[in-house]
């Protein structure tokens, strides 16, 4: 799979897996909502349950900002199945108002609530997949 195929079954997905690494070395991987816009990944704090706005993959970007996020598709039929990994340099910024917009396009849920942040930027620096 191709760099731009891989961007366009990224942008496409509804939630991907985030892995972060503490300063101590040890990993974290989440579900969450994005938007990508070209080459950047955005994702936010929002109001879904939580124990703190302050979460442990906050703490992590800011003790190393090396990212990954993947997408996938599985099907019964192996022949389906594919997968793409986006690599990348994280950013926190408090508030975003292009993020919002397009986090609000692409989740009709953030339509009436859209999220408060912060807002992460994943600048990703290489895309790699692979498909049946």
């Amino acid at each position: 799979m191709d760099a731009e195929e891989a961007r366009r079954r990224f942008g496409a997905a509804r939630v991907g897996r985030l892995a972060t690494v503490s300063a101590d070395g040890t990993p974290h991987v989440v579900p969450f909502v994005f938007v990508l816009d070209g080459d950047t990944i955005w994702w936010a704090v929002d109001h879904k349950s939580k124990r703190s706005r302050e979460l442990k993959r906050l703490d992590n970007i800011r003790a190393n900002p090396r990212v990954e996020a993947v997408v996938d598709a599985y099907d019964e039929d192996w022949s389906r199945l594919w997968w793409v990994r986006a690599s990348g340099q994280a950013r926190i910024l408090e508030g975003d108002p292009i993020a919002v917009q397009l986090l609000r396009a692409k989740y009709p849920q953030y339509r009436t609530r859209p999220p408060a942040g912060p807002f992460v930027a994943i600048g990703v620096e290489r895309w790699s997949g692979w498909e049946a």
